[in-house]
């Protein structure tokens, strides 16, 4: 089953990015996770021996009925864009603007959500694929982002970078459509389990559905200022 990948973020509305120490530890979080129920993991380059882990949890992605994609974050070349995309990697992270990586995805049809930190780097990472990583996050905090959607409604927005479990709906409320954690998610698979139901089944913003993004190789459509949720007091 082919997975559109901003479909799955948006419908997830937590991704979690593994930083693991090494890449047994990111297989066995990835499996646990995967077994929970999460259909999106991202694991980072600054995991030592990241892309055999990548290659290992991407195999593990197609269990019957539960199919689900492996992201590679903290990509910032081009030779780590072709290599995650080598090792099986559903869509490609950076943590700021990466004009190497934004051309390798563009080449090869891949996913590719690029980081921004101020509105003119967020705005343009929207401009080239219709989503963009808010990072680091804590920084502006979820006022930021109800500010950003307001000028960017049609945008896939992903906080992170501080941001704990129990304040991901927060950050929802705020506008975001996926938030990506870090650290403090449960570690027994029951709770996984419930915390990622819980959030799949959380309203997005403004009562609708999450934003929509483009697929990779078409560009974000344009939105009238009428269309962004209303910001509350």
């Amino acid at each position: 089953m082919s997975l559109r990948p901003y479909e799955v973020l948006a419908a997830q509305r937590l991704l979690p990015v593994l930083r693991s120490v090494d890449a047994e530890e990111a297989v066995r979080t990835t499996r646990t996770l995967l077994a929970a129920g999460c259909r999106a993991v991202e694991l980072t380059t600054s995991v030592p021996g990241w892309a055999g882990a990548v290659a290992r949890t991407t195999a593990l992605t197609d269990a019957p009925g539960r199919p689900a994609l492996i992201g590679v974050g903290t990509v910032t070349t081009a030779a780590d864009a072709e290599a995650a995309l080598d090792a099986g990697a559903g869509f490609l992270v950076s943590p700021y603007p990466a004009p190497e990586v934004r051309e390798v995805a563009a080449r090869r049809g891949a996913a590719f959500i690029e980081g921004g930190c101020t509105p003119g780097e967020i705005a343009a990472a929207v401009r080239h694929s219709g989503a963009a990583k808010v990072f680091p996050a804590h920084l502006g905090g979820p006022r930021f982002i109800r500010s950003l959607r307001a000028v960017l409604p049609g945008a896939l927005l992903i906080p992170t970078g501080g941001i704990t479990p129990d304040e991901v709906r927060t950050w929802l409320a705020a506008g975001a459509t996926t938030v990506g954690v870090g650290t403090g998610l449960p570690t027994h698979p029951e709770e996984l389990a419930a915390l990622f139901a819980d959030l799949a089944a959380y309203p997005a913003a403004s009562g609708g559905s999450p934003p929509r993004a483009p697929e990779p190789g078409r560009a974000a459509p344009d939105a009238g200022p009428g269309a962004a949720p209303r910001a509350e007091a």
